[in-house]
């Protein structure tokens, strides 16, 4: 019989910015938003951007590297190697529900559920959270396919719930993020999506991080409702 003993988990830094970056790391690893491949921003980058010290950034990647889910090479950069692997899930359980939702079925799951975050982002966000909604923000822009748009704002719903620092919303949202990666909500978001539809979603996205940045929970929740009715809206029609 073969029996897979899941990674240990990864050391847990103690300087709030060395967090931020850790859990950004692993985040981005788990969901897809740090792809094998990528380069990492430099250490003097990624040590502004969380407000760690350059000391703690370089400790945050040494422990991803002897882990194997990132190279480091002189002149060239920081890349991902893998992603994390999970733990094996309990017997008789399936290991992903993915397969069996329904690009609807998601939107109404997503419709419930996400409205509840603004207010743990509200009292939990930091500085190093909404520097990556930013980031994805910016990248969602910059994007020039349907396939990158879709990528990065998948990437900056997963950074919100990942800003609840709760780690229930950071699994419903990783659930969400393999569920748009299936070929028929691609398919529903290509045929739906337009010029004018996608400066719309952009907009929608600046105001709700303003929002929340601004610790404006009431605001931010109608906004993102009125997000997610309008994307609800465009795929499956009224």
């Amino acid at each position: 019989m073969n029996l897979s003993i899941p990674e240990q988990p990864l050391a847990q830094p103690k300087a709030e910015g060395a967090k931020a970056l850790s859990r950004y790391l692993r985040e981005g690893m788990a969901t897809g938003a740090l792809g094998v491949g990528v380069k990492l921003p430099a250490e003097r980058e990624l040590s502004e951007r969380f407000g760690a010290s350059r000391g703690a950034v370089r400790r945050v990647l040494a422990e991803f590297r002897e882990r194997g889910l990132i190279t480091q090479s002189v002149g060239s950069g920081t890349f991902v190697a893998r992603a994390p692997v999970s733990p094996a899930a309990p017997a008789g359980l399936p290991s992903t529900l993915d397969g069996d939702v329904s690009p609807a079925e998601l939107m109404v799951a997503r419709r419930l559920i996400e409205p509840l975050m603004p207010g743990l982002i509200v009292r939990n966000a930091t500085a190093a959270d909404f520097a990556t909604m930013q980031h994805c923000i910016e990248q969602s822009e910059a994007a020039e396919t349907i396939e990158a748009f879709e990528h990065w704002d998948g990437a900056l719903h997963t950074a919100l719930a990942v800003a609840t620092h709760n780690g229930f919303f950071v699994r419903i949202l990783e659930l969400t993020q393999r569920v748009r990666d299936q070929g028929e909500w691609g398919r529903l978001k290509a045929r739906s999506l337009n010029g004018t539809r996608r400066a719309q979603y952009e907009q929608q996205h600046r105001a709700l991080v303003d929002a929340l940045r601004d610790r404006d929970a009431e605001a931010a929740e109608r906004l993102l409702v009125q997000h997610l009715d309008q994307i609800q809206r465009n795929l499956f029609g009224d």
